[in-house]
């Protein structure tokens, strides 16, 4: 039977909004891509990010254009040269894993080579704010094995000590997203420095961050917006100690399992992280992340409501998913 291949937008709430250095929302936008196959379907979730320059109807017209190629029976192989990486062919892509596990009677981790999937614990987002809102928000969570710190650059001295000083005995992860510079880079690594921070995501815009490879670097520094496939690592290791990698930057489940096992050739740590969406969107991730040194895939936590059925969270342990959702 003749493929078909249909994308939809959705909007998920966040519960209580979420903030990084470059703004603030209280929903996820989502694209979800479906092809069906005679009794079989995959789904893949993306989410377009304007950082990238994507938006949503134009990932929704870069699905639409592949159509024809789709319901004739394109492959993943095919697919990694017919678009770039992106949210489009991660959607794309997430969903041929997903109905070639499904027409196989497999799962998507034995498909890539993967034994059994064991259950993860994620780090637990908290956003950027005053100090005072960071510490309550933190103190909630202070239970958590893991906390993800969203920085804004001014003032970051006073939000890692406020959050530390709530939750005295989490491990700290930070996330500058590209907003410190020059001025303040000094303190707030020391400030880190004595918070205990294990590491810190892009603390330098991408492409302004040469500042890196000629600081001390006493705690591991990984690229978030500075990596998307395989082709940044060669340029990245004299600036980044680690690399963040997510499906909607390399462009799908295909890449992403690459790229991981060529960042580890090349010396980096391997953090496994998301975009804000819904348990469709972390369940591939979830394969890659299996040996990842960092796992950041609590986009579902930070929803009033997820997807049904979703994933399964105890705390910040992410069990594996089962196919009903994906894979």
């Amino acid at each position: 039977m003749t493929r078909m291949l249909e994308a939809v937008h959705e909007r998920w709430e966040i519960a209580g909004g979420f903030a990084i250095s470059r703004g603030s929302r209280t929903h996820a936008d989502v694209v979800v891509a479906t092809i069906r196959d005679g009794a079989h379907l995959g789904r893949g979730e993306c989410v377009p990010y304007a950082r990238y320059g994507e938006s949503i109807d134009g990932v929704l017209a870069q699905i639409a254009s592949t159509a024809p190629l789709i319901e004739a029976g394109l492959t993943r192989t095919d697919l990694q040269a017919l678009l770039p990486a992106g949210a489009a062919r991660n959607a794309l892509d997430c969903a041929l894993w997903d109905l070639e596990a499904k027409r196989a009677a497999s799962t998507a981790a034995a498909l890539a080579g993967l034994a059994s999937l064991k259950p993860l614990t994620t780090a637990f987002t908290i956003s950027v704010g005053t100090p005072e809102k960071m510490a309550a928000d933190a103190g909630k969570a202070a239970s958590r094995p893991l906390l993800k710190v969203k920085l804004g650059g001014a003032g970051d001295v006073e939000r890692i000590a406020a959050v530390r000083a709530a939750a005295p005995q989490a491990r700290l992860i930070v996330d500058a997203n590209e907003a410190w510079d020059p001025s303040c880079f000094a303190d707030n690594m020391a400030a880190c420095v004595t918070a205990g921070v294990e590491l810190i995501e892009q603390p330098l815009p991408s492409g302004d961050d040469g500042l890196l490879a000629t600081v001390a670097r006493p705690i591991t520094i990984c690229a978030d917006e500075s990596l998307h496939t395989r082709d940044d690592l060669s340029a990245l290791r004299i600036r980044y100690d680690a690399v963040n990698i997510k499906l909607d930057k390399a462009g799908g489940l295909t890449e992403a399992l690459l790229l991981a096992k060529e960042a580890r050739a090349h010396g980096f740590a391997v953090m496994v992280g998301c975009m804000l969406g819904t348990s469709l969107a972390m369940a591939p991730a979830v394969l890659v992340a299996q040996d990842a040194d960092y796992v950041d895939l609590d986009g579902p936590l930070l929803l009033s409501r997820d997807r049904e059925p979703g994933l399964r969270f105890e705390a910040s342990r992410l069990y594996p998913p089962e196919p009903a959702l994906w894979g």
